[in-house]
Protein backbone atom coordinates (compact mmCIF):
# COMPACT_ATOMS: atom_id res chain seq x y z
CA UNK A 1 0.00 0.00 0.00
CA UNK A 2 1.67 3.17 -1.31
CA UNK A 3 1.03 6.41 0.70
CA UNK A 4 0.58 8.72 -2.52
CA UNK A 5 -2.23 6.04 -3.79
CA UNK A 6 -6.21 6.49 -3.42
CA UNK A 7 -8.63 3.83 -2.99
CA UNK A 8 -12.19 3.21 -4.31
CA UNK A 9 -14.47 2.83 -1.42
CA UNK A 10 -15.03 -0.96 -2.54
CA UNK A 11 -10.96 -1.65 -1.41
CA UNK A 12 -11.19 0.51 1.71
CA UNK A 13 -13.96 -1.98 2.83
CA UNK A 14 -12.07 -5.16 2.31
CA UNK A 15 -8.98 -3.47 3.63
CA UNK A 16 -10.74 -2.68 6.98
CA UNK A 17 -13.33 -5.12 7.60
CA UNK A 18 -15.89 -2.30 7.73
CA UNK A 19 -18.95 -2.42 5.40
CA UNK A 20 -19.03 0.18 2.48
CA UNK A 21 -22.57 1.76 3.97
CA UNK A 22 -20.71 2.03 7.24
CA UNK A 23 -17.49 4.38 6.05
CA UNK A 24 -20.15 6.48 4.33
CA UNK A 25 -21.57 6.96 7.54
CA UNK A 26 -18.21 7.99 9.32
CA UNK A 27 -17.77 10.13 6.51
CA UNK A 28 -21.06 11.40 6.70
CA UNK A 29 -20.75 12.00 10.31
CA UNK A 30 -17.71 14.14 9.50
CA UNK A 31 -14.84 11.60 11.79
CA UNK A 32 -13.35 10.24 8.81
CA UNK A 33 -13.39 12.45 5.57
CA UNK A 34 -12.91 10.48 2.55
CA UNK A 35 -8.92 12.20 0.98
CA UNK A 36 -10.79 13.09 -2.45
CA UNK A 37 -13.71 12.89 -4.74
CA UNK A 38 -13.91 12.10 -8.08
CA UNK A 39 -15.76 14.40 -10.51
CA UNK A 40 -18.19 11.96 -10.27
CA UNK A 41 -18.71 12.26 -7.21
CA UNK A 42 -16.70 9.08 -5.86
CA UNK A 43 -15.01 8.58 -2.56
CA UNK A 44 -11.04 7.93 -2.31
CA UNK A 45 -9.38 7.06 0.64
CA UNK A 46 -5.48 7.26 1.39
CA UNK A 47 -3.36 5.00 3.56
CA UNK A 48 -3.65 7.59 6.65
CA UNK A 49 -7.64 7.76 6.55
CA UNK A 50 -7.69 3.81 6.17
CA UNK A 51 -5.70 3.99 9.02
CA UNK A 52 -7.99 5.47 10.80
CA UNK A 53 -11.07 3.76 10.03
CA UNK A 54 -9.03 0.43 11.24
CA UNK A 55 -8.63 2.01 14.63
CA UNK A 56 -12.50 2.99 14.44
CA UNK A 57 -13.58 -0.89 13.75
CA UNK A 58 -11.25 -1.81 16.31
CA UNK A 59 -12.44 0.49 19.26
CA UNK A 60 -15.94 -0.14 18.23
CA UNK A 61 -15.33 -3.37 18.40
CA UNK A 62 -14.13 -2.99 22.55
CA UNK A 63 -17.79 -0.91 22.62
CA UNK A 64 -16.61 2.37 22.46
CA UNK A 65 -18.53 5.38 21.66
CA UNK A 66 -18.72 7.39 18.94
CA UNK A 67 -18.60 10.40 21.20
CA UNK A 68 -15.23 9.12 22.41
CA UNK A 69 -13.82 8.06 18.74
CA UNK A 70 -14.36 11.41 17.90
CA UNK A 71 -12.46 13.25 20.31
CA UNK A 72 -9.55 10.94 20.00
CA UNK A 73 -9.75 11.59 16.18
CA UNK A 74 -9.94 15.46 16.59
CA UNK A 75 -7.25 15.28 19.45
CA UNK A 76 -8.62 16.53 21.99
CA UNK A 77 -8.04 13.11 24.00
CA UNK A 78 -5.28 10.82 23.66
CA UNK A 79 -5.97 6.98 23.13
CA UNK A 80 -4.07 5.85 26.62
CA UNK A 81 -7.16 7.88 28.31
CA UNK A 82 -9.46 6.76 26.08
CA UNK A 83 -8.81 2.86 26.59
CA UNK A 84 -8.32 3.40 30.25
CA UNK A 85 -12.01 5.30 30.86
CA UNK A 86 -13.83 2.64 28.90
CA UNK A 87 -11.65 -0.24 31.01
CA UNK A 88 -13.31 1.43 33.68
CA UNK A 89 -16.52 1.36 32.22
CA UNK A 90 -15.71 -2.39 31.38
CA UNK A 91 -14.86 -3.52 34.31
CA UNK A 92 -18.14 -1.79 35.98
CA UNK A 93 -20.09 -3.83 33.92
CA UNK A 94 -18.37 -6.68 34.81
CA UNK A 95 -19.15 -6.60 37.97
CA UNK A 96 -22.43 -5.55 37.15
CA UNK A 97 -23.00 -8.60 34.90
CA UNK A 98 -21.73 -11.30 38.03
CA UNK A 99 -23.72 -9.54 40.49
CA UNK A 100 -26.72 -10.27 38.04
CA UNK A 101 -25.79 -13.54 37.20
CA UNK A 102 -25.59 -14.45 41.14
CA UNK A 103 -28.91 -13.41 41.42
CA UNK A 104 -30.48 -15.58 38.46
CA UNK A 105 -28.31 -18.67 39.25
CA UNK A 106 -29.76 -18.38 43.13
CA UNK A 107 -33.57 -17.49 42.04
CA UNK A 108 -33.34 -20.25 39.33
CA UNK A 109 -32.11 -23.09 41.89
CA UNK A 110 -34.88 -21.69 44.24
CA UNK A 111 -37.17 -21.21 41.70
CA UNK A 112 -37.14 -17.74 43.24
CA UNK A 113 -40.53 -15.25 43.22
CA UNK A 114 -40.46 -11.73 41.83
CA UNK A 115 -39.94 -10.37 45.97
CA UNK A 116 -37.08 -12.14 45.98
CA UNK A 117 -35.63 -11.32 43.19
CA UNK A 118 -36.00 -7.54 44.50
CA UNK A 119 -34.66 -8.68 47.83
CA UNK A 120 -31.56 -10.46 46.45
CA UNK A 121 -31.01 -7.50 44.24
CA UNK A 122 -31.28 -5.35 47.49
CA UNK A 123 -28.62 -7.87 48.97
CA UNK A 124 -25.80 -7.76 46.30
CA UNK A 125 -26.13 -3.66 46.10
CA UNK A 126 -25.58 -3.07 49.42
CA UNK A 127 -23.04 -0.38 51.33
CA UNK A 128 -20.19 -1.89 53.64
CA UNK A 129 -21.81 0.18 55.94
CA UNK A 130 -24.76 -1.80 55.21
CA UNK A 131 -23.58 -4.94 55.30
CA UNK A 132 -22.03 -5.16 58.37
CA UNK A 133 -25.06 -3.58 60.30
CA UNK A 134 -27.16 -6.71 59.28
CA UNK A 135 -24.14 -8.75 60.55
CA UNK A 136 -24.15 -6.77 63.96
CA UNK A 137 -27.78 -6.95 64.23
CA UNK A 138 -27.73 -10.72 63.50
CA UNK A 139 -25.28 -10.99 66.52
CA UNK A 140 -27.24 -8.73 68.74
CA UNK A 141 -30.73 -10.77 68.03
CA UNK A 142 -28.11 -14.21 68.38
CA UNK A 143 -26.92 -12.99 71.88
CA UNK A 144 -29.46 -11.64 73.79
CA UNK A 145 -30.54 -14.24 75.48
CA UNK A 146 -28.15 -16.64 75.56
CA UNK A 147 -26.57 -17.74 79.09
CA UNK A 148 -22.88 -18.61 78.44
CA UNK A 149 -19.27 -17.72 79.57
CA UNK A 150 -18.53 -13.76 79.32
CA UNK A 151 -17.93 -12.42 75.91
CA UNK A 152 -17.74 -15.80 73.73
CA UNK A 153 -20.68 -14.10 71.61
CA UNK A 154 -18.63 -10.89 70.71
CA UNK A 155 -15.73 -13.51 70.14
CA UNK A 156 -17.90 -15.34 67.67
CA UNK A 157 -18.57 -12.59 65.62
CA UNK A 158 -15.48 -11.55 65.08
CA UNK A 159 -15.59 -14.11 62.02
CA UNK A 160 -17.40 -11.46 59.93
CA UNK A 161 -17.82 -11.73 55.87
CA UNK A 162 -15.84 -9.24 54.12
CA UNK A 163 -17.44 -9.15 50.62
CA UNK A 164 -14.65 -7.36 48.02
CA UNK A 165 -14.74 -4.66 45.57
CA UNK A 166 -14.21 -7.26 43.17
CA UNK A 167 -16.08 -10.28 44.32
CA UNK A 168 -16.39 -13.38 42.03
CA UNK A 169 -19.84 -15.21 41.41
CA UNK A 170 -19.49 -17.32 43.61
CA UNK A 171 -18.94 -15.24 46.81
CA UNK A 172 -21.75 -13.22 45.85
CA UNK A 173 -24.35 -15.93 45.57
CA UNK A 174 -22.67 -17.01 49.32
CA UNK A 175 -23.65 -13.37 50.55
CA UNK A 176 -26.72 -13.74 48.86
CA UNK A 177 -27.72 -16.82 51.06
CA UNK A 178 -25.74 -15.38 53.91
CA UNK A 179 -27.79 -12.24 54.24
CA UNK A 180 -31.25 -14.07 53.94
CA UNK A 181 -30.43 -16.33 56.82
CA UNK A 182 -28.96 -13.34 58.71
CA UNK A 183 -32.60 -12.12 58.64
CA UNK A 184 -34.38 -15.63 58.56
CA UNK A 185 -35.97 -15.73 62.63
CA UNK A 186 -35.73 -19.70 62.03
CA UNK A 187 -32.04 -19.63 61.39
CA UNK A 188 -31.10 -16.72 64.66
CA UNK A 189 -33.05 -18.85 67.15
CA UNK A 190 -31.31 -22.26 65.56
CA UNK A 191 -28.05 -20.91 66.26
CA UNK A 192 -28.75 -19.49 69.76
CA UNK A 193 -30.03 -23.04 70.70
CA UNK A 194 -26.90 -24.40 69.25
CA UNK A 195 -24.51 -22.32 70.84
CA UNK A 196 -26.15 -22.09 74.11
CA UNK A 197 -26.13 -26.15 73.89
CA UNK A 198 -22.42 -26.60 72.69
CA UNK A 199 -21.18 -23.67 74.93
CA UNK A 200 -23.33 -23.78 78.17
CA UNK A 201 -22.29 -26.87 79.25
CA UNK A 202 -18.26 -28.17 80.20
CA UNK A 203 -16.49 -28.97 77.99
CA UNK A 204 -18.14 -26.09 75.43
CA UNK A 205 -18.20 -23.80 78.34
CA UNK A 206 -14.33 -24.51 79.20
CA UNK A 207 -13.32 -23.17 75.35
CA UNK A 208 -15.56 -20.55 75.69
CA UNK A 209 -13.77 -19.39 79.09
CA UNK A 210 -12.06 -16.19 78.34
CA UNK A 211 -9.01 -16.94 79.64
CA UNK A 212 -9.01 -20.72 77.68
CA UNK A 213 -10.03 -18.86 74.47
CA UNK A 214 -7.53 -16.34 74.30
CA UNK A 215 -5.12 -18.46 75.00
CA UNK A 216 -5.79 -20.82 72.04
CA UNK A 217 -5.61 -18.02 69.55
CA UNK A 218 -2.88 -15.99 71.31
CA UNK A 219 -0.30 -17.72 73.35
CA UNK A 220 -1.15 -21.66 72.50
CA UNK A 221 -1.35 -20.70 68.58
CA UNK A 222 2.49 -21.04 68.63
CA UNK A 223 2.20 -24.50 70.55
CA UNK A 224 -0.60 -25.06 68.12
CA UNK A 225 1.58 -24.61 65.08
CA UNK A 226 4.24 -27.20 66.54
CA UNK A 227 1.61 -29.75 67.16
CA UNK A 228 0.42 -29.35 63.92
CA UNK A 229 3.53 -29.63 61.90
CA UNK A 230 4.22 -32.93 64.27
CA UNK A 231 1.34 -34.62 63.73
CA UNK A 232 1.97 -33.90 59.53
CA UNK A 233 5.20 -35.74 60.41
CA UNK A 234 3.30 -38.74 61.48
CA UNK A 235 5.15 -38.51 64.84
CA UNK A 236 2.41 -40.86 67.09
CA UNK A 237 0.80 -39.21 70.14
CA UNK A 238 3.09 -40.98 72.56
CA UNK A 239 6.20 -39.42 71.12
CA UNK A 240 8.60 -37.82 73.83
CA UNK A 241 8.26 -34.19 70.80
CA UNK A 242 4.39 -34.90 71.28
CA UNK A 243 4.41 -34.99 74.93
CA UNK A 244 6.97 -32.43 75.75
CA UNK A 245 4.43 -30.07 73.51
CA UNK A 246 1.17 -31.11 75.06
CA UNK A 247 2.45 -30.76 78.42
CA UNK A 248 3.46 -27.20 77.63
CA UNK A 249 -0.12 -26.65 75.93
CA UNK A 250 -1.96 -28.18 79.40
CA UNK A 251 0.50 -25.92 81.63
CA UNK A 252 -0.05 -22.64 79.80
CA UNK A 253 -3.75 -23.41 79.16
CA UNK A 254 -4.05 -23.37 83.19
CA UNK A 255 -6.48 -26.13 82.84
CA UNK A 256 -8.02 -28.19 85.73
CA UNK A 257 -6.59 -31.29 84.35
CA UNK A 258 -5.21 -32.33 80.98
CA UNK A 259 -8.30 -35.00 80.48
CA UNK A 260 -10.77 -31.66 80.42
CA UNK A 261 -8.42 -29.97 77.85
CA UNK A 262 -8.44 -33.34 75.72
CA UNK A 263 -12.61 -33.44 76.51
CA UNK A 264 -12.35 -30.12 75.05
CA UNK A 265 -10.58 -30.85 71.41
CA UNK A 266 -12.91 -33.97 70.99
CA UNK A 267 -15.62 -31.55 71.33
CA UNK A 268 -14.08 -29.49 68.92
CA UNK A 269 -13.47 -32.31 66.55
CA UNK A 270 -16.94 -33.64 66.58
CA UNK A 271 -18.56 -30.56 66.03
CA UNK A 272 -18.50 -31.27 62.27
CA UNK A 273 -20.26 -34.19 62.59
CA UNK A 274 -22.94 -32.38 64.09
CA UNK A 275 -25.84 -32.02 62.19
CA UNK A 276 -27.07 -29.10 64.07
CA UNK A 277 -23.65 -27.22 63.83
CA UNK A 278 -23.68 -27.72 60.30
CA UNK A 279 -27.12 -26.26 59.87
CA UNK A 280 -26.34 -23.24 62.39
CA UNK A 281 -23.34 -21.92 63.58
CA UNK A 282 -21.25 -24.02 61.17
CA UNK A 283 -23.23 -22.85 57.62
CA UNK A 284 -22.32 -19.47 58.76
CA UNK A 285 -18.51 -20.26 59.32
CA UNK A 286 -18.47 -21.72 55.76
CA UNK A 287 -19.97 -19.03 54.06
CA UNK A 288 -18.15 -16.53 55.50
CA UNK A 289 -14.73 -18.47 54.45
CA UNK A 290 -16.24 -18.50 50.63
CA UNK A 291 -17.18 -14.64 50.90
CA UNK A 292 -13.62 -14.15 52.49
CA UNK A 293 -11.86 -16.88 50.35
CA UNK A 294 -10.52 -18.22 53.35
CA UNK A 295 -9.97 -21.67 54.11
CA UNK A 296 -11.86 -24.03 56.31
CA UNK A 297 -11.47 -24.08 59.89
CA UNK A 298 -8.98 -26.75 60.95
CA UNK A 299 -10.96 -28.76 62.63
CA UNK A 300 -12.89 -29.14 59.45
CA UNK A 301 -10.06 -29.75 57.17
CA UNK A 302 -8.83 -32.80 59.35
CA UNK A 303 -10.32 -33.55 62.61
CA UNK A 304 -8.31 -36.67 63.13
CA UNK A 305 -5.61 -34.14 64.37
CA UNK A 306 -8.01 -33.28 67.03
CA UNK A 307 -8.24 -36.66 68.31
CA UNK A 308 -4.41 -37.29 67.70
CA UNK A 309 -3.82 -34.17 70.46
CA UNK A 310 -6.72 -35.46 72.98
CA UNK A 311 -4.71 -38.86 72.67
CA UNK A 312 -1.55 -37.47 73.58
CA UNK A 313 -2.84 -35.43 76.38
CA UNK A 314 -4.54 -38.18 78.07
CA UNK A 315 -1.40 -40.32 77.86
CA UNK A 316 0.37 -37.70 79.25
CA UNK A 317 -2.01 -37.36 82.10
CA UNK A 318 -1.79 -41.14 82.47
Amino acid sequence: MDDNDLYPIGDVARRTGLSVSAIRYYSDAGIVAPTRLTEAGYRLYDVRAIARLELIRTLRELDAGLLDIRQLLAGETSLHDLLAAHLELVERQERDLRARRAVLRTLVRQRGTAAQAALMHRLVSMRDDERERLIDDFWSGVGGSLDLPSGIVDRLRELRPCLPDDPSAEQLEAWIELADLLQDEEFRAAVRAHLQDVYGTFPGSELAAPATWDFIHEEGAKIGDDLVTAYHQGLPPHDPRVEELVVRLAELAGSGSRQRLAATFLMVQDLPEDPEYDATYGRYVALVGRINGTPLPTYEQDPALFTWIATALDETAA
